[in-house]
């Protein structure tokens, strides 16, 4: 693999502020690839590095996923009991059918926050509301629980993060304890993440990398601007815990290697379960991409919000699993695209 190429143009794009990041590579124990490029904070000129904390974004909902399937294991989560038998949903719209599985595999057809599919911005939703307001789980669903489903539960598949702000309610509802304080424990401290955490971006924290977006006029950059009012300033399930590609590394291999849950549910999580577009299947969390043979290609999970983008990706074939944490929106996206398309050149 090409990787001197990689580096190449990973560093030209850095040198234009078109990537902001680090990215790892590795096959088992091996490194193969492992570098940082800009800054991790603009302000204080703080380089990225690997050790590096970044904001995962929606990376976060495979962690949900499977905090919820440990609670099928365990045998306290029927995946297919509706949630309104389990936590209190009166006076929302939510439809009375929708169950965890429809959640974990965006196929409940409730409205979203802000419907990506749609092209709304869910920074928008923090115009008119303090972003520390939305604090605790329960306090995002004034943001959708009242609007109008897309579909009926099970009749289609929609991208949606409100699906996985309700996985997380049922989680609490079963366990008793917060979201937060539950997987810390259940999931990232079992999956040897001993850097990853849901921080809240008030608060002084060690190597925790700042989101910045670039201001445009034009095609030209002017200027930058933090992400600090742009969503709520600590994580929830559907996005917003904080890693170093180490630990997204070895996250993946905690799956694979059956220690976040049992084998015949590792074995499920880790199969397609809906036909999502022409050639993505979901599953619980995460995303598939088959070969024309059927085969699982690879499969990732990626994430983004203002000031951040990032990617969680294991090739099977090739045994590669590959972490790309930016603090940056803008370029995540093409190195995402041009770090696959050197492995898939090998």
């Amino acid at each position: 693999m090409n990787f001197a190429e990689l580096d190449t143009w990973l560093t030209d794009r850095a040198s234009e502020d078109r990537f902001s990041g680090v990215v790892l590579i590795r096959r088992g124990d091996e490194t193969l690839f492992e570098r940082g490029y800009g800054l991790a904070s603009r302000r204080w000129s703080v380089p990225n590095a690997p050790d590096v904390r970044y904001d995962t974004a929606s990376i976060t909902k495979v962690v949900t996923a499977i905090a919820a399937l440990q609670l099928v294991d365990e045998g306290r989560l029927d995946l297919d009991r509706p949630i309104s038998e389990i936590i209190d949903l009166g006076g929302t719209v939510i439809a009375p059918g929708v169950t965890t599985r429809h959640l974990l595999t965006h196929t409940s057809g409730i409205a979203d926050d802000a419907d990506e599919e749609a092209g709304e911005d869910y920074e928008a939703l923090w115009v008119d509301k303090p972003v520390y307001s939305v604090m605790d789980t329960r306090d995002h669903l004034p943001n959708f629980a009242y609007k109008a489903a897309n579909f009926a539960p099970g009749e289609g598949c929609r991208y949606c993060n409100s699906g996985y702000i309700l996985a997380g309610l049922v989680i609490e509802e079963i366990v008793g304890r917060p979201y937060r304080e539950y997987v810390q424990e259940t999931v990232l401290d079992v999956a040897g993440m001993s850097d990853s955490g849901f921080f809240d971006r008030r608060d002084p924290q060690p190597r925790v990398a700042e989101g910045w977006d670039p201001v445009f006029d034009g095609e030209r950059i002017t200027g930058w601007k933090q992400n600090i009012f742009s969503y709520p300033p600590i994580g929830s399930p559907d996005g917003g815990a904080y890693c170093t590609v180490g630990d997204l590394v070895r996250f993946l291999r905690a799956i694979r290697e059956e220690r976040l849950l049992s084998p015949e549910r590792t074995k499920e999580f880790l199969t397609p379960q809906v036909l999502h577009s022409e050639d993505v299947w979901y599953g619980f969390g995460l995303e598939f991409v088959l070969g024309s043979d059927g085969a699982v290609r690879n499969y990732y999970k990626d994430g983004g919000n203002t000031g951040v983008c990032s990617l969680a990706r294991h090739y099977p074939a090739e045994g590669l699993d590959v972490a790309m944490l930016s603090n940056a929106t803008y370029g995540g996206g093409a190195a995402i695209n041009e770090i696959d398309r050197v492995i898939r050149a090998s």
